[in-house]
């Protein structure tokens, strides 16, 4: 009886290791969504008046984010940055048209890390930016070839949409008989570094969801997600949406969600006071629609003023909504169908936007600043065994690498430059770090630059955000992180405070009241060089 007691207890702890070893072992799968071009402007964010039911849900299910920052707010670089866990200045993308693997050839990306770790993965959409991978959307990343929707993927065979994005008929008409149409339709969108002009702002049309690209990643990726189902392997399953990238396309009962009139402009449209003019753009990337140059007050494209006229400035917050709420309704397709699955709730699920966007402040559209209307970026992170709610601790995309290998009990690589989340995920109020850092780059004139003596006319704007200030120093001289820092680097500074100036309507870097704060900022922005040039 002694002896059989022995054998059951002896069975009972091997059983009892056997199974937590085959817990640890078992890996979670991960749901991976971008959106390109996304503020914080949800409804999971305080924002009354937005329609996103489903990122709301997630939002309740998992962690939201509320002070995340990307680290380069222009999609090629801020991708790269987040999908390797590293830095611009570590990545050497800039730019739109840097290839990744070109830049730093044993760079190491999310999916190809958990691949070596015994996950398949596939993406659908854009997860990086077209001009920065391979044509096959970074070969190295996916076990499943990257997938690309088909002319025969869209509704009621329209087709693909004329230059990625329209399914006018009378765009196509116009484009089928005019030969530089036709050769317009054959480039790659270049838009956003002032590229070839485009059609119009804004389409509503009264089509199906899956007329548009979107609807049809979103099914294509339904379909992959109940295929690694079915094959029982961990999964990494990409899924990029476009919208609320320009155009404002959507179909038109989203636009419906929304009344123009009850459109709110931005309130402060000028360029701050004390500013330096090298902070602003012209808005390139808008002013490539055909339709906006009749609207805009200042139409000389190089301008820094675009001055928009009301109603076409009421027309495109319209079209942005929409082109939001069209995107929402694609994010429930894929909680749906985990939820169809019974997967929901043991999934792993990042959503992110790849960067903010100018909605009019400062008189600026698009990204392609400093400012904290195109850095902040939205990030909810839902994962089993975690309580939801919001966290008011800042963070940064290249935090999102090291957080997924913590979610997944993985090994977090050595040369990421983030932090792992997953303590803000079980303690809301804590902190993980003192501030985020951003940064983008200008070209000044050929006559500035034989003025002040440099050697190049490029300038990099690093910006450092703490929970009030945000400090910027512009350095000369083709300047990055890994370099030696110098004071005779500096080009300009800015300093904003988001106590008493939200807005970011004066830049008070002179003000004497400021110069303690100002004071430590530096040191700090200084330490951070140097802690770049030891790693």
């Amino acid at each position: 009886m002694k002896k059989t007691k022995q054998l059951l207890l002896t069975s009972c702890i091997l059983l009892a290791g056997w199974s937590a070893k085959a817990q640890e072992a078992k890996k979670p799968n991960i749901l991976f969504i971008a959106v390109d071009d996304l503020k914080p402007i949800l409804g999971c964010y305080g924002n009354s008046q937005i329609k996103t039911p489903n990122i709301d849900r997630l939002g309740k299910m998992g962690t939201v984010f509320m002070s995340n920052y990307c680290q380069q707010a222009v999609c090629g670089p801020t991708r790269a940055s987040l999908m390797t866990g590293t830095r611009p200045d570590v990545t050497k993308i800039w730019d739109l048209v840097t290839k990744m693997r070109e830049s730093v050839p044993n760079t190491l990306t999310i999916p190809q890390y958990l691949i070596s770790k015994g996950y398949v993965t596939a993406a659908v959409g854009k997860i990086y930016h077209p001009g920065c991978a391979d044509k096959k959307g970074d070969e190295l990343s996916w076990t499943v070839p990257y997938i690309k929707p088909k002319a025969s993927d869209y509704a009621n065979g329209l087709g693909e949409p004329v230059l990625k994005h329209y399914q006018s008929q009378a765009l196509k008409d116009l484009l089928s008989k005019d030969e530089k149409g036709k050769k317009l339709a054959e480039e790659e969108a270049a838009a956003e570094n002032g590229g070839k002009k485009k059609g119009t702002s804004t389409e509503c049309l009264d089509l199906p969801d899956d007329a548009y690209e979107d609807g049809v990643s979103a099914l294509l990726a339904k379909k992959q997600i109940i295929a690694f189902e079915k094959e029982g392997k961990p999964y990494f399953m990409a899924v990029g949406y476009h919208k609320p990238h320009l155009p404002f396309v959507s179909p038109k009962k989203y636009w419906d969600l929304y009344k123009r009139e009850n459109m709110q402009l931005a309130p402060f449209q000028e360029h701050s006071k004390n500013g330096p003019e090298l902070a602003y753009h012209s808005s390139n990337e808008l002013r490539n629609y055909t339709d906006i140059p009749d609207f805009a007050t200042f139409s000389d494209g190089n301008s820094l003023h675009i001055g928009l006229k009301p109603e076409k400035q009421k027309e495109l917050i319209h079209g942005y909504f929409a082109a939001i709420s069209y995107m929402d309704a694609q994010v429930g397709i894929l909680l749906n169908t985990l939820d169809s699955l019974g997967t929901l709730n043991n999934t792993v699920i990042v959503l992110w936007g790849d960067h903010g966007w100018h909605l009019g402040d400062h008189d600026l559209w698009n990204k392609h600043t400093n400012f904290e209307n195109a850095t902040r970026s939205p990030l909810i992170i839902a994962a089993p065994g975690m309580k939801a709610g919001a966290t008011k601790s800042l963070t940064e995309h290249v935090d999102i690498f090291p957080t997924i290998c913590d979610l997944a009990n993985l090994e977090i690589p050595k040369q990421l430059e983030g932090t792992s989340l997953k303590p803000l995920m079980q303690n809301k109020k804590a902190t993980v770090k003192e501030f985020a850092m951003s940064q983008y780059h200008r070209k000044l004139k050929k006559d500035e630059v034989q003025k002040l003596g440099y050697a190049s006319p490029k300038i990099m704007g690093y910006a450092l955000r703490t929970d009030r200030y945000r400090f910027i120093l512009w350095l000369n001289n083709d300047f990055t992180s890994v370099q030696p820092f110098t004071e005779q680097r500096i080009y300009t500074s800015e300093l904003y405070d988001y106590k008493k100036d939200p807005l970011e309507k004066e830049n008070v870097v002179g003000n004497a009241e400021y110069a303690d704060a100002v004071k430590d900022l530096k040191q700090k922005m200084i330490a951070y060089f140097k802690s770049k040039q030891k790693s």
